[in-house]
């Protein structure tokens, strides 16, 4: 059996962030995810510049294609609404790998199964021994799972749906827009131009208010994908696109069982006006890691709970 100081289960944003900041502390940690890396991870991936000052990064040090927008296109009910800003696009598959790579250590293709506690240690399915335990899998996360489902049960209402699709392509614009409520969508689509002719296109939405209605995710794609041949922004029908589900910022603040921790989607952060999820990660992988470090409680309310204030005024975030 492996013995370490810290096991973090999920190799995205978060559990790489907590991973890189433990490590400067010396402690000896350990990532494990179900996937090897680098691998594709449907996203918009729209990141601030609070993202990149967390990360103690500049805009020009980032190896891997990133886009600067000074104006996001959103269109309101028809009405198309330009938003002087400054925010940035990558591609996940860059950026996670980067921010793992970063951190300095491997992580082990491991599917977690099982966890138990084993006096003031955690096995998990009897191969790892550790002293802290880091949930950072995402919505499905098994560390949520087995410790914080009773404890921090999340809310239906704030549940997401999306669908979206990642695909190198001849850009026919380089703007980014923003749909929302298009089509009665609860929710908002996107068109997101990375860099090397990659391009992101998805929408996102309740789906408890989808579910009353009796509608169904699939048609708003439909729809939106078919908008966006008679606006020329596609020249084609894409493929079929991937579906996920997360939830946005949730209530209860139980984000701590004793040396157990949740970051990133695992604890259901995403801000609730965008969904915007990587820079709530990033900042919970960073406060997991305090906490491990200091051995003081785990809080999240230092995190924005929105996301617009930080695109109108990117300056003061």
């Amino acid at each position: 059996m492996i013995s370490t100081d810290v096991v973090i289960v999920g190799g995205g944003p978060a559990g790489s962030t907590t991973a890189w900041k433990l490590r400067q502390a010396d402690l000896d940690v350990m990532v494990l995810d179900k996937t090897a890396f680098p691998r594709l991870k449907l996203c918009a991936g729209w990141i601030t510049p609070r993202v990149l000052k967390k990360l103690e990064i500049a805009e020009e040090d980032y190896p891997g294609g990133m886009v600067r927008f000074r104006t996001l296109h959103f269109h309101v009910y028809g009405v198309s609404i330009p938003v002087l800003t400054r925010q940035f696009s990558i591609r996940r598959i860059e950026f996670d790998n980067w921010l793992l790579d970063r951190a300095g250590l491997p992580v082990r293709q491991h599917q977690v199964r099982h966890i138990e506690r084993e006096g003031d240690n955690f096995i998990v399915d009897g191969l790892f021994r550790c002293r802290w335990l880091v949930g950072a899998g995402g919505t499905n996360c098994p560390v949520y799972r087995v410790f914080f489902k009773g404890l921090r049960p999340r809310e239906k209402r704030k549940q997401i749906v999306s669908m979206e699709l990642e695909f190198q392509t001849d850009l026919l614009t380089e703007k980014c827009h923003l749909w929302f409520f298009r089509h009665g969508l609860p929710g908002y689509a996107w068109y997101v131009p990375k860099k090397n002719g990659w391009l992101n296109i998805g929408l996102g939405g309740s789906h408890q208010s989808m579910k009353a209605k009796g509608q169904d995710i699939r048609e708003y794609w439909q729809l939106f994908t078919e908008s966006l041949m008679k606006k020329k922004l596609l020249t084609a029908l894409p493929p079929e696109p991937g579906a996920c589900s997360y939830y946005l910022r949730q209530d209860g603040p139980t984000v701590q069982d004793g040396r157990v921790l949740l970051a990133g989607d695992a604890a259901g952060l995403a801000t609730l006006d965008m969904g915007e999820g990587i820079g709530p990660a990033i900042e919970s992988g960073l406060l997991a890691a305090e906490t491990i470090v200091q051995d003081v409680p785990l809080s999240f309310e230092s995190i924005p709970r929105y996301s617009l204030p930080g695109i109108l005024f990117p300056w003061k975030r």
